[in-house]
């Protein structure tokens, strides 16, 4: 082997085992500050109150309100005020179609938000009632007559004790949580054509069994 050849593989071993110890001290060692920062100025940028004085506004915070007459994108402003009920009632009609799909949307927003006050019925035993107000049932003869558009007015903008919801439930929900309720309000007072169409379906079913214990077919659960 010749002398350069020698040298080189030593000077490679050398290097080889200074790396070594370089990475052994590193593991063994707890660094407490960073060695290098990259852009410091983002990680220790100057950092504002919102009820901090504004430097550029003297006399005023750092919280600007929205520049009037100016909306968040992808919102709609309710055009009605409080004391818009029987506007409202007239002009706002349920978009939605009383589904299956819908009734189970408008329950989910319902046991979600609404029940807490008016209770899985609707009656007003809901679950913070007492110590709070017990509200009005959502079955008297009052709320039953009311227009979909009364009650949506109600929801977005509160009445008596009641606060607003319109930024705790979507419109689309607002109209479906109507759907469920008006699904409620059925439950406890069927309407006529209900009543009809239930002693219907017995009649039918009871045509069926009388039928097939006839023709020698055994009925549901029933032995030959």
């Amino acid at each position: 082997m010749s002398r350069r050849a020698a040298r080189g593989r030593g000077t490679t071993r050398a290097a080889g085992i200074a790396l070594i110890a370089t990475l052994a001290v590193g593991c063994s060692h707890q660094k407490q500050e960073t060695a290098i920062e990259y852009m410091p100025d983002m990680a220790y940028g100057p950092r504002v109150a919102a009820q901090h004085e504004d430097p550029l506004r003297p006399g005023m915070s750092v919280m600007r309100n929205p520049v009037e007459g100016t909306v968040p994108k992808g919102y709609t402003p309710y055009r009605y005020t409080p004391a818009d009920s029987l506007i409202a009632q007239q002009e706002l009609q349920n978009p939605l179609p009383r589904t299956a799909a819908t009734l189970e949307r408008g329950q989910r927003v319902y046991l979600t938000t609404c029940v807490v006050c008016h209770g899985p019925e609707g009656d007003g035993h809901g679950y913070i009632v007492p110590p709070f107000p017990m509200p009005p049932t959502l079955h008297s003869d009052k709320v039953r007559g009311w227009p979909d558009g009364r009650i949506f007015h109600v929801i977005s903008v509160g009445q008596n004790l009641m606060p607003a919801y319109a930024s705790q439930i979507l419109p689309e929900d607002r109209w479906a949580v109507i759907d469920y309720v008006r699904a409620l309000e059925r439950s406890h007072r069927p309407l006529p054509a209900d009543l009809a169409s239930a002693a219907g379906g017995a009649d039918t079913a009871a045509t069926a069994g009388a039928g097939a214990a006839r023709a020698g077919v055994p009925a549901a659960g029933g032995k030959p």
